[in-house]
């Protein structure tokens, strides 16, 4: 593969280096160029009358001035120097009265104003307390913003049977999830992959603990260890540009979003339908604030931990597209996979929040998260391949069938620290962090077992859905099988993050309009290591399989045969007569790569009437370094070294438009840009050869790059209330696919199969999001508990690929890898009194999951739609106590993925209900 000039590089370096100087320069214009007309300050709260809580994402408004801002997470609220004089002061709270008084600003003197959310007619009750209430706020806090958010928070969260952030992120309008053994796993957002959204905690990017990707797997974080989750769908120039479908930003919980001393402590129990097996949950938080020194109520101490150990499983057959496609459209199977999971699935959380406040202008916080995922993983499986394809309902001959044992721990971790601050000297506000985040995956001492027969076996299979194999009594009898090979592999993956970021704030009249210009950087360095090492025993003593069983497998998908026993399997390793290292494995997936990104940028705001305009432009320059191995397996099995390093930058221009039709109805349109950088499995130096075979890593794939169009209308309607719509195109350059290149002229001509990740030239995607949310108060009793939340995204993608064909590259058109039509949620609810009821559905449309063969489309791969229902009763047993009862996949939904045609299984798991009871205790 070609390498970087390294002349060439060093003059991108220079080129690098002197781009944000001039940006620099653009911004001592701008700070020159502007001037403070006032120093009077006016400050204050917004808060609950009973409980002093405070109210987020209220509107304070300025009348005559037309300047507003919004109340922080503890309801406080502050103002930019102002001139002297009287004015009209507004607070607006949806579902709450708008609140309206007269204030004096004096020059050079403070102005503290206090307001309180009035207890009357349950008013109070309603908007603090209940589901309605946690949708509220959300919505308070996204009508606030200056670009497109989606908000939900901790409260909320807690209320549906999400076990994970991923989980409760499906709830938000545009947002679907990927799963892992039917618990969500990645976020996908309208409609896109995975991979082109990025993840953030307390506004630090998250590394993955995964070995290939850059997707952050959110079912390592506890769900109940958050305070808010929020998807930002058009990005602004002060944020990273590495989302094209949106940003994820995952808010731990602080002591100023309670009042005083707080506690939470969760207990429940599930049981799993598939296998019988109960499960523990325990969860608390607790916080309060202090004064310290000559301070009042100025230090916040929040902490939270989280537990569970969950036993379930699945049961699964899959034909990974092994299917011989006839010209009349019909297919033969050629072989299948029958699988059955053993699951012990292990999570714990913690998260300890300092925020201190030195005095009225200057803050400190400590962020911290830790969560650890443990999956105990016991898979045995028998795979069937006939001797020649055969249709449904025929025989054919199975030949020498094998029975595998998959036992492995893997553990996940991820921890973020972030320490920062936030300092204001009149109209300069300056807010800086530095952050280390880590993540890990480990898997110690994995065994795979194979057993196989030297006999061949009749059977056939029914269904080319879920194919069930009916074979001769031989095929099921450990007799007829022996071990032939065990591997034992520890690998562990690092992926580290250091961060340090500045932002500077200055506010301003221009014109007589309120005004502000932001400027700052950041300064991102990131270590991605894997390593992994695998010895391969053979030539047992006693390898007759019936020594190594412990009854049959519990399966519902058909007959299956004996159960593995993994203590034995391990037992006998001691007794092999060969043992080595298998240099393949132990070389090809192993790689260091480091990735430096330097990013500066200059952003201004003016409000104009009903007009709000944001614009201004991000730089990311990034230098990347890799190294790894290129593997011969013949005929030496030579390992070679390969290093290769590449610099890149970026110039991203946003704009941001919001129009005030009145407080309740917005406007909002956005034009941005971002890039998303190659995943590590794309971008890795590895090479595998063997004889006529390749695969191959490609470090030199370009970026994916994106121009965005957004423009949609909000209309709130009181308390929990909302209905918006929203358009969104999204034009991509070198968007990344895996194809085959064998036989093309050049450096594959001589393969037969030559796989790689390559840039496409360009994509596009096109859609329409639509949210309607509404608690029908107004109707009379007892209907007035009703409760609707509602959204749905429809998408389309379109990009051209190419691949190999008859020694020729032919081309065709696909829709994006990930890219699902329509994701669609609905929770229908009902609150009144002490009782809650939800019933909850969420829907993702089919999607190309994978191109295997560009000439032909008969073997792409497709994860079919899926639509989950889930339930939750709760009862307010007493103010503190409240019990609850969740039902998870109601509906017993299926994964499934096929091959081509939706008849033609490439992969279905069951997973079946879980049934959880609890009950929670809160002073709140």
């Amino acid at each position: 593969m070609p390498s970087v000039n390294n002349d060439q590089s060093a003059r991108q370096r220079n080129k690098a280096r002197f781009k944000p100087a001039v940006l620099a320069m653009a911004i001592a214009s701008v700070c020159a160029a502007t001037s403070v007309q006032a120093d009077g300050r006016l400050e204050g709260s917004y808060k609950v009358e009973a409980s002093n809580i405070g109210l987020q994402g209220a509107l304070v408004r300025i009348e005559e001035l037309n300047l507003e801002t919004t109340t922080a997470r503890d309801g406080s609220f502050e103002f930019p120097p102002v001139k002297a004089g009287t004015y009209t002061l507004t607070v607006n709270y949806l579902g709450a009265e708008t609140q309206s008084r007269k204030v004096v600003v004096t020059d050079n003197q403070l102005n503290t104003e206090s307001f309180v959310l009035a207890s009357s007619d349950k008013t109070e009750e309603v908007l603090v307390i209940g589901h309605a209430s946690n949708i509220n706020r959300a919505l308070n806090r996204q009508r606030a913003a200056d670009n497109i958010v989606s908000v939900v928070n901790a409260d909320a969260i807690g209320q549906l049977p999400d076990a994970n952030a991923a989980e409760s992120l499906r709830r938000i309008p545009g947002v679907s999830v990927e799963l892992d053994q039917g618990e969500g796993r990645k976020v996908s957002i309208r409609g896109l992959s995975p991979d082109l959204n990025s993840v953030t905690i307390n506004g630090a990017t998250v590394p993955s603990p995964d070995k290939g990707d850059r997707s952050v797997n959110l079912d390592v974080v506890s769900s109940d260890l958050l305070e808010s989750l929020e998807v930002t769908k058009s990005i602004t120039p002060d944020m990273d540009a590495d989302s094209i479908g949106g940003s994820v930003n995952i808010k731990s919980l602080s002591a100023y979003d309670r009042d005083g001393f707080f506690y939470k402590l969760n207990a429940e129990g599930s049981k799993d339908d598939n296998t019988g097996d109960t499960s523990p949950k325990l969860a608390g938080t607790v916080s309060d604030i202090f004064s310290v020194g000559d301070g009042t109520d100025n230090l916040g101490v929040a902490a939270g931990i989280s537990w569970q150990k969950r036993k379930f499983g699945s049961d699964n057959v899959e034909t990974g597209g092994k299917w011989a496609f006839e010209d009349d459209g019909t297919a033969k199977l050629e072989e299948v996979e029958l699988r059955d999971y053993q699951i012990t699935r292990e999570r714990l959380g913690a998260t300890l929040n300092f925020d201190y406040k030195l005095n009225r202008d200057n803050e400190l916080y400590l962020r911290t998260l830790y969560s650890e995922f443990k999956d105990t993983e016991l898979r045995n499986s028998v795979t069937a391949e006939f001797d020649s394809p055969v249709s449904a309902g025929e025989t054919g001959e199975i030949k020498e069938p094998k029975r595998e044992l998959k036992d492995r721990e893997e553990i996940q971790k991820i921890v973020s620290t972030v320490l920062g601050g936030t300092s204001r000297n009149d109209a300069w506000t300056i807010d800086y962090s530095v952050s280390y985040s880590h993540a890990e995956e480990k898997k110690p001492d994995a065994t795979e077992s194979a057993f196989e027969s030297s006999s061949n076996f009749e059977g056939r299979f029914n269904d080319t859905k879920k194919p069930k194999i009916t074979a001769v009594d031989g095929f099921y009898q450990a007799s007829n099988y022996e071990l032939k090979e065990v591997e034992v592999s520890d690998s562990k993956t690092t992926d580290k993050l250091y961060n340090f970021k500045l932002d500077i704030t200055r506010d301003f009249d221009w014109n007589d309009n309120p005004a502000m210009v932001k400027f700052g950087g950041k300064i991102s360095r990131r270590d991605k290591d894997a390593d992994e090492d695998v010895l391969k025993y053979e030539d047992f003593p006693n390898p007759g399989m019936a020594s190594f069983v412990k009854g049959n497998v519990d399966y519902s998908l058909g007959r299956f045969g004996p159960e593995i026993n993994p203590s034995a399997v391990r037992s006998a390793l001691g007794s092999a007569q060969e043992k080595e290292e298998d240099k393949e494995k132990s070389v090809i997936e192993d790689y260091t790569m480091q990735e430096d990104i330097n990013a500066a940028y200059l952003m201004g705001r003016v409000d104009v009437e009903k007009w709000r305009f944001l614009t201004g432009v991000r730089y990311e320059g990034t230098d990347f370094t890799a190294e790894g191995y290129q593997f011969d397996k013949e005929p030496d099995e030579i390992a070679t070294k390969r290093k290769v390093s590449k610099d890149y930058d970026h110039w991203l221009p946003a704009l941001h438009a919001r129009y005030r039709i009145n407080d309740n109805t917005l406007v909002r349109a956005a034009w941005t840009h971002s890039v998303v950088r190659p995943t590590f499995e794309q971008a890795r130096p590895g090479v595998l050869i063997d004889e006529d075979k390749a695969e191959l890593g490609n470090p030199d794939l370009k970026p994916v790059e994106s121009s965005n169009l957004d423009l949609g209308i909000e209309h709130y309607m009181g308390r929990a209330g909302v209905i918006s719509a929203f358009v969104f195109y999204k034009d991509l350059e070198n968007f990344i696919y895996s194809t085959d290149v064998a036989g093309t002229p050049g450096r594959y001509e001589s393969f037969d199969e030559a796989k790689i990740a390559l840039n496409g030239d360009s994509g596009h995607v096109y859609g329409l999001e639509l949210a309607y949310s509404k608690q029908f108060s107004e109707l009379p009793y007892p209907f007035n508990g009703l409760l609707i939340n509602a959204n749905a995204t429809f998408a389309d993608s379109k990009a051209e690929v190419e691949g190999a064909k008859d020694n020729k590259l032919v081309k065709r058109d696909i829709a994006l890898p990930g890219q699902s039509d329509v994701t669609a949620n609905l929770v229908l609810g009902y609150e009144l009194d002490r009782l809650s009821l939800r019933l909850s559905t969420n829907y993702k449309s089919s999607y190309l999951d994978e191109v295997t063969r560009v000439s032909d489309k008969r073997f792409d791969l497709y994860v079919d739609d899926y639509t989950q229902m889930d339930f939750t009763a709760s009862y307010q047993l007493t103010d503190e106590l409240n019990v609850f009862f969740q039902a998870v996949n109601l509906t017993d939904e299926a994964f499934y993925k096929y091959t081509g045609k939706e008849k033609y299984n490439a992969q279905y798991e069951e997973y079946g209900t879980a049934w959880k009871l609890g009950v929670t205790l809160s002073n709140f």
